[in-house]
């Protein structure tokens, strides 16, 4: 398997997974809003945590309801050594890409677990997770343009600030319920907009429009315990509805999920934030 020999020693802490709906793209927008004047970092849907990856916290905590991928990330973190051992004896083609799918995580190690998910992340349908009703990861495989895998040094620089890191499995409510005066907190949840259907749910539990309406009150609540904070969701009625107390700025996105490249379009995305400064400071 080649590896991914032509990073950047800087960019040797950029996101190692490929994630439906990431925020990659609008990182520079993003990392305007951080400042070391935070005491903590709060991720409560962490998916590839491109941010967290980005701006390098000291401090974090990281909640996520996949479980696959929270055990992933602390695997990263305590042994990068081994997960990368497991990851180069993976083959990425086509047949060995369904027998890896096939086999089932609780025969492996941790590291050997770890290793599965990155892989079939990488050689996946457009960075999709998703799982059938039995919890079995079911998205088909995807004949990447490249076939690069994280690096031993990736892996080793993600999991050293991974460290820095409370890596949680939990809904975004237990997720919210620990932020404390200083904290930053990115939330970047799930879509669920009524009048069009969006490719970015994974797992068995989807994120609802009444989650949405309880996200909105949750940002209310850990703004009142002197938290700043930045939300972002697809643009949409719902949306503007659920965040209608805060300043907000309409964002394009270019999405990449379509089957064929020639449905896929530019989107709208809402940022919110209670942020010093609003928009502007992140400009």
């Amino acid at each position: 398997m080649k590896l991914q020999e032509d990073l950047h020693p800087d960019c040797q802490t950029s996101a190692f997974l490929r994630w439906a709906g990431s925020k990659r793209q609008h990182v520079p927008l993003l990392k305007g809003f951080w400042s070391n004047r935070y005491d903590r970092y709060v991720e409560p849907f962490a998916g590839s945590a491109a941010l967290f990856f980005a701006i390098r916290p000291n401090r974090a905590l990281l909640g996520d309801l996949n479980g696959e991928l929270v055990e992933t990330f602390k695997s990263v973190a305590k042994e990068p050594q081994a997960v990368s051992r497991s990851l180069a004896r993976l083959k990425p083609t086509r047949s060995n890409y369904y027998l890896v799918r096939s086999s089932r995580p609780g025969t492996l190690s941790a590291a050997a677990r770890a290793a599965r998910f990155i892989f079939l992340n990488r050689f996946c349908f457009n960075g999709l997770f998703r799982t059938n009703r039995a919890g079995h990861f079911n998205v088909p495989y995807g004949a990447p343009k490249t076939y690069n895998v994280p690096t031993l040094q990736q892996l080793k620089a993600c999991g050293s600030l991974l460290r820095r890191a409370s890596i949680i499995k939990a809904d975004f409510r237990e997720t919210l319920d620990r932020v404390v005066p200083n904290d930053f907190v990115y939330l970047d949840p799930p879509y669920a907009v009524s009048n069009r259907r969006v490719f970015v749910h994974y797992g068995s539990s989807l994120f609802t429009a009444h989650d949405l309406e309880v996200l909105g009150e949750s940002l209310i609540r850990i703004a009142n315990r002197g938290a700043a904070f930045v939300a972002s969701y697809a643009d949409c009625a719902e949306a503007r509805r659920a965040f209608r107390r805060w300043p907000q700025k309409r964002v394009p996105v270019r999405r990449h999920v379509a089957g064929f490249s020639g449905a896929r379009r530019t989107q709208y995305e809402l940022y919110v934030t209670n942020c010093p400064g609003g928009f502007s400071e992140a400009n």
